[in-house]
């Protein structure tokens, strides 16, 4: 019985430790409230949210991952790398802009001008290429907001195209009737802008520090005077444990091993900027590139929004990334660059790029862009088990994409515009599909990162989708002998109990079939689209 006592009062210790854990940092709530009803900060009660069926028929967004880190063309993450001693971005930061300790990236967002942006005429063509819900970056990691925010001045407002970027984006996707989605990232910059507060170990700037350190008074007479740059590197705290090795962040990402703890301050300003834009913008969808939700191991405010959003918007999404079984019933699954070679129960999301998520000028000089092929591919493939894809066209700084994405984007939407039924408001079948790639053991890599697996996709891998009316098997390229055999679809299969004798080819029309012992057999004219057939059977 003592024994029986001395298990219960460790297991009460440890719950209770557990629980002091998640709410070490609690948010303030002295300006922002979060919105009480049918939904709680608790998982138990998020899980009684379901993610809609609007999301599920729409599989196809666009993102546009674009604010002030665009400006050098140096891609993503440059804010930090340009504190990176030795890096690319380092180096050309200091040949085209100056010293990090003299020049850093509160001297870069005045250039970020955004001059050619037109927000409704990319969102009309986004839409006019397939996308049914449109994503919008509200701040990076760079913790600059990209609207007239409330709780931070360097914003887009005061400072740099002296718009309001995110409202502008807003306007347009309402415009046009899609969903409005909008990424928030500012809650990492307590420890990815941690490189701004080093200095150079050699050359001449030796033991000089960067400017991650600057306070408001050292702006007199600067043209950023009045501001705090503290308010944007968040950096008047000691670095983590071995912040000097950079790769040590993402070991950090879900605040253990070492990282620094967020105050209560910082924390609560996240939280207030996130509810501003909620109840300004009222987005239909929200991100956050964290492990879970924000602050999850250390704060209760990542709960907080969430119940606040699913209050405020009974059908909105919200997103986290490496989930368990259990938090995907209360948030929608979301896998960066990748996917599982597996149907998926829950609706679920990969979010991916043609290139770098910020515009890299080196991708678009190599030739490095995903092709419209490769994207409409991962689409189909997602789309089979179960997913949706939200997909990044980087913009340069002036607010346009370049001439090589533009092939893309047509290329997207001439695929789209001829097979899309087999794409939107479609669910899985009883297996995603066939061939090479399909039989991989594919494992997914922390978020995702596992998309170089499904690159090499051709006619023999077959991926399905499925209405009520018709079943949808889509080959992955057009064979050289215009036969593919569908193996999953021969006589006497388990799952299409039917006999067929007819296809229709999206784009072409009925085409004569022979089902055997070995598979349906379809004989395809010549390739009447550049990227993959589709075959539409009514069951």
């Amino acid at each position: 019985m003592k024994k029986l006592t001395l298990l219960l009062t460790a297991f009460y210790i440890s719950v209770c430790s557990l629980i002091a854990q998640e709410y070490k940092i609690p948010v303030a709530e002295d300006a922002e409230k979060m919105k009480t009803g049918k939904y709680q900060p608790t998982w138990e009660s998020l899980k009684k949210h379901s993610t809609p069926e609007w999301f599920r028929n729409a599989k196809f967004g666009i993102w546009a991952h674009w604010g002030p880190q665009c400006v050098e063309g140096s891609g993503d993450w440059m804010a930090r790398s340009l504190y990176i001693e030795g890096t690319r971005e380092y180096k050309y930061h200091v040949e085209h802009y100056g010293h990090p300790s003299e020049f850093g990236f509160k001297d870069i967002l005045p250039l970020f001008k955004a001059e050619k942006w037109e927000p409704e005429k990319l969102v009309a063509k986004y839409k006019e290429i397939g996308a049914q819900y449109f994503f919008v970056l509200g701040n990076h990691h760079d913790n600059y907001d990209l609207w007239d925010s409330k709780y931070q001045r360097w914003n887009s407002v005061n400072i740099g195209p002296k718009r309001n970027i995110l409202g502008e984006w807003a306007a347009a996707a309402r415009k046009y009737g899609l969903p409005l989605g909008v990424s928030l990232h500012s809650d990492h910059a307590w420890t990815w802008y941690e490189p701004s507060q080093r200095y150079d170990q050699n050359g001449p700037k030796a033991g000089v520090y960067y400017d991650g350190k600057l306070t408001k008074a050292d702006g007199k007479g600067k043209w950023w005077e009045g501001y705090d740059p503290q308010e944007l590197y968040a950096q008047n705290h000691e670095m983590s444990e071995f912040s000097w090795n950079n790769g040590q962040i993402h070991r950090q990402w879900a605040w253990g091993n070492g990282a620094s703890l967020p105050t209560q301050e910082f924390v609560t300003n996240f939280y207030n900027r996130t509810l501003d834009v909620i109840n300004r913008y009222k987005p239909d969808l929200l991100y956050f590139d964290v492990t879970v939700i924000p602050f999850h191991q250390i704060s209760d405010a990542g709960l907080r929004i969430a119940a606040h959003f699913y209050n405020s918007n009974p059908n909105a999404v919200m997103f986290g990334k490496i989930l368990d079984s259990e938090q995907r019933k209360a948030l929608t699954w979301d896998v960066e660059r990748g996917a599982p070679n597996e149907i998926v129960e829950e609706p679920w999301q990969t979010c991916n790029c043609i290139g770098g998520w910020h515009y890299n000028t080196s991708i678009y000089e190599r030739n490095r862009y995903k092709s419209a092929s490769t994207v409409i591919k991962q689409l189909v493939d997602i789309v089979s088990k179960n997913g949706n894809l939200l997909l990044n066209i980087p913009l340069r700084a002036d607010g346009t994409y370049d001439d090589k994405a533009a092939v893309i984007v047509d290329g997207i939407g001439e695929w789209m515009k001829v097979n899309k039924e087999s794409i939107y408001d479609t669910r899985p079948w009883h297996i995603f599909g066939e061939g090479p790639v399909a039989e991989k053991v594919i494992k997914l890599n922390a978020q995702g990162f596992n998309d170089g697996q499904y690159g090499n996709m051709d006619w023999r891998d077959v991926r399905f989708s499925q209405t009520v009316k018709y079943l949808y098997a889509t080959a992955m390229g057009w064979p050289e002998d215009g036969v593919i055999t569908i193996k999953s679809l021969a006589k006497g299969n388990k799952y299409f109990k039917k006999s067929i004798s007819h296809v229709y080819l999206l784009g072409y029309g009925k085409l004569k079939v022979k089902q055997t012992a070995d598979g349906l057999v379809v004989t395809l004219p010549k390739p009447v689209n550049k990227i993959a057939p589709v075959l539409r059977i009514k069951k």
